[in-house]
């Protein structure tokens, strides 16, 4: 099948790249900006694992081919899928509009962006004006991104479940077909509204959000109880009522799709004349959380950090990304800034996005090597969790470290190992 993918976003690479693998023809449309720009030199502008790879093989196999936004589609074309950032509804109509509207085959518009509850019924109407002379149908179903950065691509090819927004039972069929090479274990494809299914996607977010900050509180009031949280989270966990998913505590979540989804949601609520209280809290207790390493670190020193020089292992707003988008590191940093802190960074991917934000500063020095971030260091925090940092060498971290003092963002290290092996160590909610 004839398609045309539009956007520069994660989902709209992998969708393309996954959907061309399965022997569709794809047209990959791209807004100006650094992602083409490293596409057209043949570069993958996500590190997402098997994605470049996967790009490059369809690639040379001539069924994904990058154009302009400006292309319009083929005669054989019938597929439009919309995988555009959240700020693009404009554009999304804008490429409704150009469709050329001539023709007697339906459009199936798939709506993958993440856009404000209704947008794809609103979209619906945009297409029904512009084909208002035709009498082709067409039809605009909402196919939410429930992708997970790192793993995206496996998302999408064995995905644990798909919510398909349709009113029209043609275009409904042709999603099934189209998911068909991805869907063959079991049916994992849930049939709803446009809306159900752009709100539920909403509303997946506000939960997980939810129980990150919930396991946050707690983590706080473990440390006044002198309990361990550990053990708190395996009993919660071994409840089948409750499970063990997204109930990690740590220093705060990030990510811009996260955050601006959970925002989405409170702010649809407000819109709706309802008080987003739950949401409002969910997102204080994050911002409050990303400060927590820092008020662990002022206590410690009893508010003396003037002067000192704190090392930070990992800037990403999570493991196997080079963004920094809402990352707990940033505030953190701003914190330490604030007490006249020296900053050490290391992060495996991240550096270049935090030189960017952080700009020309001699309270901030970025190292390639972990151990050149920690030497001479009063205290050395872990904000991401990427397993390079799992299992560190406490020999060499304690003797080129000024103070042996550890805390732990992520809870990765074992409290009791980490102190016999000599450094002070605070966790989240670990004794």
């Amino acid at each position: 099948m004839h398609m045309d993918v539009y956007g520069d976003t994660l989902c709209a690479l992998v969708s393309a790249a996954a959907l061309a693998s399965s022997g569709n023809q794809v047209f990959l449309h791209l807004p100006d900006g650094p992602a083409a720009e490293k596409l057209v030199k043949g570069e993958c502008p996500y590190r997402e694992p098997g994605l470049a790879d996967l790009m490059a093989e369809q690639s040379q196999a001539g069924r994904l081919v990058l154009a302009g936004m400006e292309t319009r589609p083929g005669q054989q074309s019938r597929v439009i899928w919309l995988a555009l950032s959240p700020d693009a509804v404009h554009l999304a109509q804008d490429i409704l509009r150009s469709l050329p509207s001539n023709r007697a085959q339906a459009w199936l518009v798939v709506n993958q962006s993440t856009f404000p509850v209704g947008t794809s019924e609103a979209l619906q109407q945009v297409l029904e004006e512009h084909e208002a002379h035709a009498e082709s149908g067409s039809a605009v179903v909402s196919l939410p991104d429930l992708l997970t950065e790192g793993n995206a691509l496996a998302g999408f090819m064995r995905a644990d479940s798909w919510l398909l927004g349709a009113n029209v039972a043609w275009a409904e069929k042709l999603v099934f077909e189209l998911l068909r090479p991805f869907n063959r274990r079991r049916d994992t494809v849930m049939v709803m509204r446009p809306r159900e299914a752009e709100f539920t996607k909403l509303a997946i977010t506000g939960m997980l959000a939810t129980r990150l900050s919930y396991m946050n509180d707690m983590a706080n009031l473990a440390d006044s109880l002198d309990v361990d949280i550990e053990r708190i989270r395996q009993g919660m966990g071994a409840d089948k009522r409750i499970g063990e998913s997204y109930l990690y505590p740590g220093c705060g979540f990030g990510g811009l799709s996260f955050s601006r989804d959970v925002m989405s949601l409170a702010s649809t609520l407000q819109v709706s004349g309802m008080q987003a209280q739950l949401l409002d809290e969910v997102l204080r207790i994050n911002e409050r959380q990303k400060e927590v390493l820092f008020r662990k670190l002022w206590r410690h020193y009893g508010t003396e950090l003037r002067g000192r020089k704190v090392a930070i292992w990992g800037a990403a707003f999570k493991p196997e990304s080079a963004r920094i988008d809402n990352s707990p590191a940033l505030k953190l940093i701003e914190a330490l800034w604030a007490q006249g802190v020296e900053v050490h960074v290391h992060d495996p991917r991240a550096l270049r996005a935090l030189a960017d934000w952080a700009g020309e500063r001699e309270d901030l020095v970025l190292h390639t090597d972990p151990y050149a971030a920690a030497e001479g260091a009063d205290a050395l925090m872990l904000v991401t969790e990427w397993k390079a940092y799992w299992s560190p060498d406490l020999l060499r971290l304690k003797m080129c470290m000024a103070y042996p003092l550890l805390l732990d963002g992520r809870n990765v290290w074992d409290p009791e190992f980490i102190k016999q092996n000599g450094f002070d160590y605070f966790g989240i909610g670990r004794r």
